[in-house]
């Protein structure tokens, strides 16, 4: 223990001189210790509150939802279930069109009807406080807060939905488990239950879902009453029943796939900040050359000389990885805020142990790490460097082939790939962001020694002095090239990144509404009211684009087999994959369930591999369909032939290709469908790609016209108003004479996805920032790095006569190249990164975003160039005879 203590005792009297330089080293680490803390600590209290609230989330024990009215059957149990103790209470929603008759104007909103006492848990918010506890006592509405702005209301104000009027009487402040940007789509509208009749908006193709919530006594398991109730509850509609637990499992699932994502930026913060430490302590590393050769002359070990600056690093890195964990702290309680719209729960922020000692411990680990590589150079240092005047790089050249050295290589790479792999749920998708990230760094550092090579071999005497010296410091000795473009480059690669997918989003949801000929879609329009509203729309001297047949159905046979039986040998598999798994819980219910649906959607069902078997949720869903004999420009034909003559009696239809592989058919197979009790049978005729993007009106299944135009319809109306004052008007009128109508404005569609995406573009840039604001800590450790040989090489410029506007065009020359560089290459990252976005992800075309990126890589050139001209101030006022004397 003694000559430990006189080690650590050495290395902290020799760490005097440059303790500073040494901390300003490792801080490199603290903004990357701070975001895995951050992401971390916020993963875990948000997954802890949606544990606290989930019966709240859900209202319920358990929910239960049909999309049709309740059976017979359905009644007579839940009468049973109330006699046992086992109350429930409903909600009835839809989408209409709301109407305030003081101002006239309307909006598309999401009402729910609720019943006496509901929810169960959690508690729906109001102002006046007493608003929604008073719903139930009249004609009363409790509206969200932006419906009373855009329709230009007041408290007070009465609401049109159908042939129901409303008071409204107060505003949403919160309702449990609604994610607050889910207003911007659609506001909210609270009414009671009881006079849903009075509104007269279910009708005919309506689409409503019926609620209950059910509340269990303390012994009975929310999972326990699914499985006993779950099938009775949904036969003869779609729908389903899940309980808290289910509710809680998937949310967490979100948020760990939303936490796997947000890591790689704390990941690749991390790293950049490990590269900082390495150049930082290579800096060091030069300085303590001469000290170390006096220290191996006192008799001093290499290995204990490398004992003494290992401690210094290792208390050092502490000491930055700790300030790191204060930032994530102080970090965690902002997140919350910035992605708040983005969320179901309302996460109560505290301190989470795990998520700071891993960060502290992980920080420590890496910055001591990348601190050994250039340390290992100092065993190297012979006595003689002591009387001999050998310079730095030759003193420290030894050590490239050192076995240590390339031990620490490997465990660097082998660090980095476990830290990609605990980062994320899946080792699949662990190497992805490893690999992903390895290679941008590779692109990063590539471009960085082709910027050297180029310089040295394409420099030319004809070139000013300032540029030519400027140049030549890009490949000198320990020069900070590929420190400077790392950094640079993955700053604007992050940032550039987010610019080009938003930018291309909202280009691409401007371009499609500018194709669309239509600015206003009718929809819900019964066939006794499309001559009416032909009548409004002529009158108004607007144009009518298209008249859309919609007829709802349901798949009833494929192939001669009833959907019961293709239902039933799917849940057959299921039972089967449970019966692997062993005694099922709800959650694990549901994860079979997904795995069966998934193993069919790719041809190779669990239980039987060579047989194609159909997704539940495809025989399940109800299909809103239409008929016409022309193929759109919004889609395309993938196999057969459109609609052509037939001497059978069976109809034609083309499917959507991802519907015809989840139903399990191709081409000549056979579809029963069942359209209000009567049986189409139908032949495939066609398989077909679909551009759902498009603003016109798309569908999974397209009928020959003979086959539908019987049947009982809607009709979905689009027209072409000139501005947004002929939209109002027409909407007005068009609801004024038929209630039941809905309406929907395209440009206020436009609108609202610009709103949502600059909200997660703020949110996901929050922590872009992070990384972004690593680059001045690993700037100046770089810059640093290079200073002694900057300094000498002012002192013999000065020497021969320099001056120092000379001195500073050499330096402006040199990190303006580098800036401009590490700018370049992160635009060049970024740009291949948004194509592939849209390309992979968003399946939108892509058009580079010059000016966003311009602007950003812009800046990072200007920070390039601050940075090492501020660090290289003293290369101005250090005189020559000084400089001199220090080497």
């Amino acid at each position: 223990m003694a000559p430990m203590r006189q080690l650590f005792g050495l290395a902290w009297r020799e760490s005097r001189t440059a303790r500073r330089r040494l901390l300003l080293y490792m801080s490199s680490i603290s903004l990357g210790v701070a975001a895995l803390v951050a992401i971390d600590s916020f993963s875990n209290n948000t997954i802890r509150s949606v544990h606290e609230q989930s019966r709240a989330l859900l209202g319920g024990d358990v929910s239960a939802t049909r999309n049709a009215v309740a059976t017979p059957a359905v009644d007579s149990l839940l009468d049973s279930l109330r006699t046992h103790g086992i109350p429930s209470t409903t909600s009835t929603n839809f989408v209409s069109m709301a109407l305030v008759p003081r101002t006239g104007a309307t909006r598309l909103v999401q009402v729910h009807a609720v019943a006496s006492g509901y929810p169960f848990y959690g508690r729906i918010i109001s102002d006046p406080a007493n608003a929604y506890d008073q719903l139930q006592t009249g004609n009363n509405a409790v509206v969200d807060p932006a419906l009373i702005v855009t329709l230009d209301a007041q408290i007070g104000d009465t609401l049109s939905l159908g042939r129901a009027k409303f008071v409204i009487t107060g505003t949403l402040k919160s309702v449990p488990g609604d994610v607050g940007i889910s207003a911007a789509i659609g506001p909210r509208v609270y009414i009671p239950e009881r006079l849903v009749a009075e509104t007269g908006l279910l009708v005919f193709g309506s689409r409503v879902e019926y609620e209950w919530l059910f509340k269990l006594p303390p012994t009975q398991q929310s999972s326990d009453f699914v499985r006993a109730f779950s099938k009775r509850f949904t036969t003869g509609a779609n729908g389903g029943m899940r309980g808290a637990g289910y509710n809680e499992s998937r949310l967490a699932s979100a948020i760990d796939q939303l936490h796997d994502y947000l890591a790689v930026v704390g990941l690749v913060a991390l790293l950049l900040g490990g590269i900082g430490v390495a150049s930082g302590v290579h800096a060091f590393v030069m300085r303590k050359i001469d000290p170390v050769a006096v220290l191996r002359c006192l008799g001093a070990t290499s290995w204990q000389v490398l004992g003494i600056y290992t401690a210094q690093a290792a208390i050092m890195g502490l000491v930055g990885a700790a300030a790191g964990a204060l930032l994530g702290i102080a970090i965690q309680f902002l997140m919350p805020l910035a992605v708040r719209d983005f969320l179901p729960v309302d996460v109560t922020v505290r301190l989470a142990p795990t998520a700071i000692a891993l960060g502290l411990a992980i920080g420590v680990w890496v910055s001591l790490l990348f601190a050994m590589r250039p340390l290992i150079a100092l065993r190297r240092v012979s006595p003689l460097q002591a009387l001999r005047r050998e310079s730095d790089s030759d003193a420290l050249r030894r050590s490239r082939r050192d076995p240590l050295s390339i031990l620490l290589s490997l465990a660097i790479v082998a660090s980095v790939l476990w830290l990609g792999m605990s980062r994320a749920n899946t080792w699949r998708r662990g190497l992805g962001f490893t690999f992903a990230i390895i290679a941008a760094i590779g692109v990063l550092w590539m471009s960085a020694a082709a910027l050297s090579w180029i310089a040295r071999r394409g420099l030319r005497p004809t070139w000013p002095f300032p540029i030519r010296q400027g140049i030549a410091s890009l490949y000198r000795p320990g020069n900070q090239t590929r420190a400077v473009v790392l950094a640079l480059g993955f700053g604007v690669f992050l940032m550039g990144t987010l610019y080009q997918a938003q930018y291309n989003i909202l280009r691409s949801l401007g371009l499609r509404l500018g194709e669309a000929r239509a600015n206003v879609v009718f929809f819900d329009v019964q066939e006794n009211q499309r001559p009416g509203i032909d009548s409004i729309v002529h009158s108004a001297r607007l144009e009518l684009i298209d008249e859309t047949p919609i007829v709802p159905m349901r798949v009833s046979a494929i192939n001669g087999k009833a959907v019961s039986d293709l239902l039933a040998e799917a849940e057959r598999a299921r039972a089967a994959a449970r019966r692997r798994r062993g005694q099922p819980s709800e959650t694990d219910s549901v994860k079979d369930s997904a795995a069966a649906d998934s193993a069919a959607r790719e041809g190779q069902p669990a239980g039987n591999r060579g047989e194609r078997r159909a997704s539940p949720w495809a025989l399940r869903r109800e299909f809103r369909s239409t008929y016409r004999d022309t193929i759109t420009e919004s889609e395309h034909l993938v196999s057969g032939r459109w609609f052509t003559h037939r001497t059978d009696t069976l109809g034609q239809v083309s499917l959507e290709q991802d519907v015809a592989r989840e139903l399990g058919v191709k081409m000549n197979d056979t579809i029963t469908w069942n359209i209000q009790g009567v049986l189409i049978p139908t032949v495939v005729t066609s398989i077909r790609e679909v551009k759902w993007q498009s603003f016109s009106p798309n569908f999974f299944a397209v009928f020959d016209p003979k086959s539908l135009e019987a049947a009982p319809k809607q009709f979905a109306i689009l027209v072409r108003a000139p501005g947004p004052k002929e939209i109002a008007h027409l909407q007005r009128d068009v609801i004024a004479a038929f209630p039941s109508v809905s309406s929907l404005d395209l440009t206020l569609i436009q609108q609202t996805v610009t709103n949502v995406l600059g909200k997660v573009t703020m949110a996901i840039r929050f922590l872009a920032l992070i990384t972004l604001a690593l680059a001045v800590p690993v700037l100046f450790s770089a810059v640093s790095a290079t200073r002694r040989e900057r300094l000498r090489e002012g002192v013999l410029l000065k020497t021969l006569g320099a001056t120092k506007r000379q001195i500073g065009r050499i330096m402006l020359a040199e990190y303006a190249l580098l800036g401009t560089l590490g700018a370049l290459t992160g635009v060049i990252l970024s740009t291949l990164a948004g194509w592939a976005l849209m390309h992979w992800i968003f399946k939108m075309p892509f058009v580079p975003a010059f000016v966003p990126a311009g602007l950003v890589a812009a800046t990072m050139i200007g920070l390039a160039i601050a940075i090492g001209l501020l660090t290289g101030r003293d290369v101005f006022a250090e005189t020559p005879m000084a400089a001199l004397r220090e080497s």
